[in-house]
């Protein structure tokens, strides 16, 4: 037999209150993902947001030998390649459980408990050789629920009156927003909306109806009433995010609740072509130490793509205090809002005081509240270096979850159309949403793609309304509230015009008059056509490098790129007085021109990192080769 190597991260328990109640017949048809590590070697030249069809063809080349072992693997296993993505890094096998007991060394058994019936395994997988430095994760031999949804309906006996989301996307200080040209992702593991609900839900508000478009993955559709129990969470994801950020086009992907789907409907959000979102919510999660290491390292890798893209991910921090519903004694946080790639968004409670918001404290109340703490996972992130934490309980753990919050108790929950029916929802699963409605709003008023906002949020807490009262303590297990950063509501909930200000552009810059239009920049591309540019969206212009192709100068500007054979020297003389551009010097010695304006925070660059300086920039990483000081100097 050839040799094999665990695939690490695999090891997986038999699925918990769950008995085994025989095997899983071989001639089963089962499908699986195989996630191919990352390559450094497989990211587009330059610096900034890379467009999706950049990434997908740089790693069709660079992922071109893993994709062949995979299948050369599949050939001899006697398994199928029924789809393959390199811009993913996946590859779908399927094929009899028999032979995929076989060609990953486990044994597959049915369980069953709580009035459901899975598929499990117990132990690790086996790859071999070929395969073994190529492949990160191996999803679909189990079904196990992976997730549940952070959703509180209100159960007391007297609902409160509750409030239109429109209603609290006001009292943050979005009234009247608008987000056309945008598009939100919402995942979701379960249910499905219809579209009487929300023509009367967004009637309600006042509002048109958003587009929405339901995308299948493994299998998944828009079923309402399906039985999860789900169709109150997709339609406040639906109704919330709509409200925010009205004229958004909203693309629902719907998968099974198993580690594979989550994963696989991530990834294909992150990288759809078609739809192209800007931001991705997710309101459903899990324990950090329910999962296995290789789904986290799939499902990471996914969000670091996202980030590539700039595209921003919101996720619920959870609605079970500081012990996200685990029973050991031990807090927890969330997965995935403790990712640092993703912002974590906690909950508030509001009290409302004609127009505005009279209160906010942290959401804890009938026995639920504000998931928050302290990965065990993933370490302090540096764009939380400045904010205190509480002490990890394991040594590779520290990144402080949440980021941000939002309204989400039940007592001050949303009013939400479901069945025909509406009703009083709450739970951080309205925040995720939230933030991503905001986030669309901020991208359609500035032209500029907010990608990872931590780094620019976090030098800048005052954007944000700081919560100093409350607590998500369960017994004693938990934390409070205080001034900055907090493991109950993070750097706080929104504030709509310190965010318009912080991110670039407000409501008149949503909606540009003669003036603004008067003053656009002619810039002629390679191939002779004519675009039109805002010199104050343009953020970074620098030579291009030779593996773009011909030389020219590259501009990027909102969420765009574009390269143009007009010299720098000359493209600067034009923009003139529109824009101040610093020249700085990259790590690699070229000339690099970067909009003051766009520039949120600078600071000395990280030992790992060598010498210099870090700038974000739009959202986006600059590392220059002058000090501090320098850039300061050429700020002033």
């Amino acid at each position: 037999m050839a040799e094999r190597h665990e695939l690490k991260g695999s090891t997986h328990p038999a699925p918990r209150g769950m008995r085994p109640v025989g095997k899983v017949a071989g001639d089963e048809k089962i499908t699986v993902s195989l996630y191919l590590k990352p390559r450094s070697d497989a990211a587009p030249a330059g610096d900034g947001v890379a467009p999706r069809a950049a990434i997908r063809q740089a790693r069709e080349a660079a992922h071109a030998e893993d994709c062949a072992a995979i299948r050369a693997f599949a050939a001899e296993a006697g398994l199928a390649v029924v789809e393959e993505s390199a811009a993913r890094r996946l590859v779908k096998l399927s094929g009899p459980a028999a032979a995929l007991e076989q060609a990953f060394g486990t044994e597959l058994r049915c369980y069953e408990g709580d009035g459901q019936s899975v598929r499990g395994r117990e132990g690790p997988l086996h790859l071999p050789a070929s395969l073994a430095d190529r492949v990160i994760a191996v999803l679909g031999l189990d079904t196990t629920p992976a997730a549940t949804p952070k959703i509180v309906p209100h159960r007391g006996p007297t609902p409160p009156s509750g409030f239109l989301p429109s209603e609290v996307a006001s009292l943050y200080g979005f009234a009247g927003a608008e987000a056309k040209g945008r598009c939100i992702a919402l995942i979701e593991l379960g249910g499905g909306f219809t579209q009487a609900d929300n023509e009367a839900a967004f009637r309600a508000m006042g509002l048109a109806p958003p587009e929405i478009v339901a995308v299948g993955v493994d299998g998944g559709t828009n079923a309402p009433g399906d039985g999860s129990g789900a169709d109150g969470e997709v339609a406040l994801d639906i109704q919330v995010a709509g409200a925010v950020a009205p004229g958004a086009r909203i693309a629902v992907y719907f998968a099974p609740n198993t580690s594979q789907g989550f994963v696989d409907a991530i990834s294909q959000a992150v990288h759809d072509e078609q739809n192209k979102p800007d931001v991705l919510s997710i309101s459903w999660g899990s324990p950090e130490d329910g999962w296995s290491g290789q789904a986290i390292a799939a499902m990471s890798a996914a969000f670091k793509d996202a980030v590539s893209l700039g595209v921003t991910v919101t996720a619920a921090s959870g609605d079970s205090l500081a012990t996200d519903g685990e029973t050991d004694g031990q807090p927890h946080v969330d997965y995935p809002a403790s990712d640092p790639s993703v912002l974590g968004c906690g909950g508030t409670r509001i009290t409302a005081s004609g127009d505005a918001i009279g209160e906010e404290v942290v959401w804890k109340s009938n026995g639920g509240g504000t998931g928050g703490g302290v990965s065990t996972l993933f370490a302090r992130p540096d764009y939380q270096s400045g904010v205190t934490i509480p002490a990890p309980a394991s040594a590779k753990g520290g990144r402080g979850v949440p980021d941000v919050a939002g309204n989400a108790d039940p007592d001050s929950g949303y009013r939400i159309v479901t069945g025909g029916q509406t009703g009083i929802i709450g739970g951080t699963s309205a925040v995720a949403p939230l933030w991503a409605g905001i986030v669309a709003v901020l991208k359609a008023r500035s032209g500029r793609a907010l990608g990872q906002p931590h780094a620019r949020l976090y030098a800048s807490p005052d954007a944000l309304r700081d919560i100093v009262r409350g607590d998500n303590k369960s017994g004693a297990i938990g934390y409070a509230a205080g001034p900055g950063w907090d493991a109950c509501t993070g750097l706080g909930s929104p504030d709509g015009a310190k965010l318009a200000s912080l991110f670039g552009g407000d409501a008149a810059s949503a909606r540009p008059g003669p003036a603004a239009r008067a003053a656009l920049l002619t810039v002629t591309g390679l191939d002779g056509s004519a675009m039109l540019i805002d010199p104050a969206s343009i953020f970074r212009i620098r030579a291009s490098i030779p593996s773009e192709g011909p030389t020219a100068t590259r501009i990027e500007y909102g969420a765009g790129y574009l390269f143009t054979p007009e010299a720098i020297d000359a493209l600067l003389a034009r923009i003139g007085a529109a824009a101040h551009f610093v020249p700085l010097t990259t790590r690699a010695g070229t000339p690099v021109y970067l909009n003051a304006a766009a520039i949120s925070s600078v600071r000395p660059a990280l030992p790992a990192n060598g010498p210099g300086t870090e700038i974000i920039i739009a959202g986006q990483y600059q590392h220059v080769t002058e000090s501090v000081a320098a850039v300061q100097a050429l700020l002033a």
